[in-house]
């Protein structure tokens, strides 16, 4: 048997009750890493590698809110129809025969299709109360593929459908898409950042 391992729910903050401004404070800080690695003085070109992995751990623990939030939610929080996602099962025997760029292939796809999904509940969603949180998800998703660019890691082309793609599955409720979000920001992004290339020459 390989050695695989599943991401699963964490344990929940039952004190959630902060609001937009208090959520708002890390989200600052966490992009503010990333805008002082772009736009340092005397740097003609924004590339020096975002690798502070405080950066993807804030987008987890905001995915993690959001999470707790639709599991508390009992009107307007349901997602209109399934949607494609990425699987988070992670089999390392499988992940540590693939080469750097198949890595990264399959965490944009993954990043992509949940982009694709979380845009789908954010119109889905009535609640007014979950909406900051899917906008902040969808936000981070963004910033996440900013953080692959600054590594050199290739833009990906995402394909014109979601049909046929390996590695998929399909969840039709909108608590299992966000535990999916969860999980493959604390699984395959962070194994693939972590890792990546451009931030191990980058330590001196």
């Amino acid at each position: 048997m390989g050695n695989r391992r599943t991401y699963g729910p964490n344990r929940e903050d039952p004190m959630r009750g902060y609001a937009d401004t208090a959520m708002e404070i890390p989200r600052l800080l966490a992009l503010l890493l990333i805008v002082l690695e772009w736009t340092r003085p005397g740097l003609p070109s924004p590339l020096k590698p975002i690798c502070d992995l405080r950066v993807l751990n804030h987008f987890i623990k905001e995915a993690r809110d959001a999470e707790v939030a639709m599991k508390s939610c009992r009107e307007g929080c349901s997602l209109s129809e399934s949607v494609t996602v990425p699987q988070t099962t992670v089999d390392f025997d499988v992940w540590e025969k693939k080469n750097a760029l198949e890595q990264a292939q399959e965490v944009q796809c993954g990043l992509w299709l949940l982009q694709q999904a979380l845009s789908l509940l954010r119109t889905s969603v009535t609640n007014t109360a979950l909406h900051s949180h899917i906008d902040n998800s969808i936000r981070n998703l963004l910033s996440i593929n900013a953080v692959l660019r600054s590594l050199n890691i290739q833009e990906y082309t995402p394909p014109a459908s979601a049909a046929g793609l390996e590695g998929t599955w399909r969840v039709s409720s909108a608590t299992d898409l966000l535990q999916v979000h969860v999980n493959f920001l604390r699984g395959k992004v962070h194994l693939l950042l972590s890792a990546a290339q451009a931030c191990q020459q980058d330590v001196s």
